[in-house]
C-alpha cells in the first residue's frame, strides 16, 4: 500500500513539475544579447530595441544591425513605439506631446507637435490604415486621426456623451477596419473608423496587449492570454517558466519574443 501511495506521489509531483515548465510548443531559437530595456517588432520579423542609453537599434531576426537612431533624447524619453508598418515607424514622446515618424532606415520622416493641434493629454497613438496616425485625446475624450503634415483629418464625437465610462488606453491598434483601445483598468474597447463603439469587454489587467489577425494577445500573471473580440473565446495558457522575470512579451504569427535580463529571447511557436 505504501508503494502505491509513493507511486501516486511521484506521479503528481512530476505532473505538477511539468505543468510549471514553458509549454513545449515554444522552442528557443535565438537569444540576442545586449542591455535592452524595451523593444517592438514589425510584421517582417525585424526588432526595434532600445538600450539603456535610449539608443534605438533596428535588428533582424539574427540580431544583425539594420539601422540606428541616435536622436532619441531630442524630445525626452520615448513613451511608445509602433513598428507595425516596417516602412514607417512611429515614436511617441508623451512628455513633449510629440510624434516622430521614421522611415525604414530610421531617418526622420516627419515630426508632429500635438500641442500645436491643441491636443494636450495623450497616452496612446498608433498607425492608421491610410498612413495617418490615430490619437486618443483624453482631455476631449475623442479619437482623432491626424496626417503627417500635422492636420486633424477626422475625429469622433465626445465619448462621454454616449458612454458611461470612457477608456484611458495604455495602447491602441488599428486592424481590419477597427481601432482597439486597451485600458488595463477598464478593459478592451473596439471602435469603427467613425468612432462608434462596436464592443467592450472587461479584459482587465493584461500587459503587452497586441492584436494579430483579429485576435487579442497579451499576458496576465503567469499566463499567455488570447481573446477573439465579439465572442466568448478566451484562452489562458499557463507558462510560468517562460514568463518568469520578463520585462516584455511580443508575439507574431510564428514567433514569441521575451525581454529578460537585458536580452531578447526568440522562440518559435508550434501552432496546434
Amino acid at each position: 500500500m505504501k508503494n502505491i501511495f509513493f507511486l501516486f506521489a511521484i506521479f503528481f509531483f512530476f505532473r505538477y513539475a511539468f505543468a510549471q515548465q514553458a509549454p513545449s510548443r515554444y522552442q528557443p531559437v535565438k537569444t540576442i544579447k545586449g542591455d535592452f530595456i524595451d523593444f517592438n517588432i514589425d510584421n517582417l520579423g525585424n526588432i526595434y530595441a532600445f538600450n539603456s542609453e535610449n539608443q534605438l537599434k533596428k535588428l533582424n531576426a539574427k540580431g544583425d544591425s539594420l539601422g540606428v537612431y541616435n536622436e532619441v533624447r531630442r524630445f525626452g524619453k520615448v513613451y511608445s513605439v509602433d513598428a507595425s508598418n516596417p516602412l514607417r515607424v512611429i515614436l511617441f514622446y508623451r512628455d513633449f506631446g510629440t510624434i516622430v515618424i521614421l522611415d525604414r532606415f530610421l531617418n526622420i520622416r516627419a515630426t508632429i507637435n500635438l500641442r500645436n493641434l491643441n491636443i494636450f493629454q495623450v497616452r496612446a497613438v498608433c498607425q492608421a490604415y491610410d498612413n495617418g496616425i490615430w490619437v486618443y485625446d483624453e482631455q476631449e475624450a475623442k479619437l482623432k486621426k491626424i496626417t503627417e503634415d500635422g492636420v486633424v483629418a477626422s475625429q469622433s464625437g465626445d465619448f462621454r456623451i454616449f458612454m458611461e465610462t470612457v477608456p484611458m488606453p495604455a495602447t491602441m491598434t488599428d486592424q481590419d477596419k477597427l481601432v482597439y483601445l486597451y485600458d488595463p483598468d477598464k478593459g478592451l474597447f473596439t471602435f469603427d473608423y467613425f468612432g462608434s463603439l462596436k464592443n467592450k469587454v472587461a479584459l482587465k489587467g493584461w500587459k503587452d496587449f497586441q492584436v494579430i489577425d483579429g485576435r487579442a494577445f497579451g499576458r496576465k500573471d503567469n499566463n499567455i492570454v488570447q481573446y477573439m473580440p465579439g465572442s466568448l473565446d478566451l484562452k489562458e495558457e499557463p507558462a510560468p517558466t517562460l514568463l518568469a522575470g520578463i520585462r516584455k512579451l511580443q508575439i507574431s504569427r510564428n514567433y514569441l519574443y521575451c525581454l529578460r535580463n537585458g536580452m531578447i529571447e526568440i522562440y518559435s511557436i508550434k501552432n496546434d
